[in-house]
């Protein structure tokens, strides 16, 4: 399995997060990087994006921890 932890609030904690921040992760299956957007303020969700270098389902999984910070895991569709 693995993880990319990301911290998608705003450096400067007077600012709000914004909708979509740009994260950057490695394919599951190709260990290309590559750039996503993720809604931070959706609370937690699970959805699936396909790698745009070999175009294979990647599982997303975005969490909230205990001090409101999103938590990104990036898994394979057969994990």
């Amino acid at each position: 399995m693995m993880r990319a932890l990301v911290n998608l609030r705003s450096p400067d904690k007077r600012l709000p997060m914004s909708l979509q921040e740009e994260i950057e992760i490695e394919c599951p299956y190709c260990r290309e990087r590559i750039t996503l957007l993720v809604d931070g303020s959706a609370g937690s969700q699970e959805y699936i994006e396909d790698c745009q270098v070999c175009c294979r389902p990647i599982n997303l999984y975005v969490t909230i921890d205990a001090e409101d910070q999103p938590q990104v895991e990036v898994r394979r569709e057969d994990e």
